[in-house]
């Protein structure tokens, strides 16, 4: 499956397809996205780590118990 998001340049449009495609039963569908829709796939989201707090006072790590299976 293919699925890109273009601009429009020109009213026609070329789309090379891989080689797997030929003679094979194909679907197009074109529709205009919204600017808002644009606006929130460009909008970077912030990311925090802060969400689990762990106390790991007094915590010995002890290596030959991680590795037992």
């Amino acid at each position: 499956m293919i699925r890109t998001i273009i601009k429009a340049q020109k009213n026609y449009l070329t789309i090379r397809l891989p080689n797997e495609y030929i003679g094979k039963q194909l679907e197009v569908i074109a529709f205009m996205l919204d600017e808002e829709t644009e606006k929130k796939h460009s909008k970077k989201k912030d990311v925090t780590f802060d969400a689990v707090s762990v106390d790991t006072r007094g915590f010995k790590f002890n290596r030959s118990e991680a590795n037992e299976r």
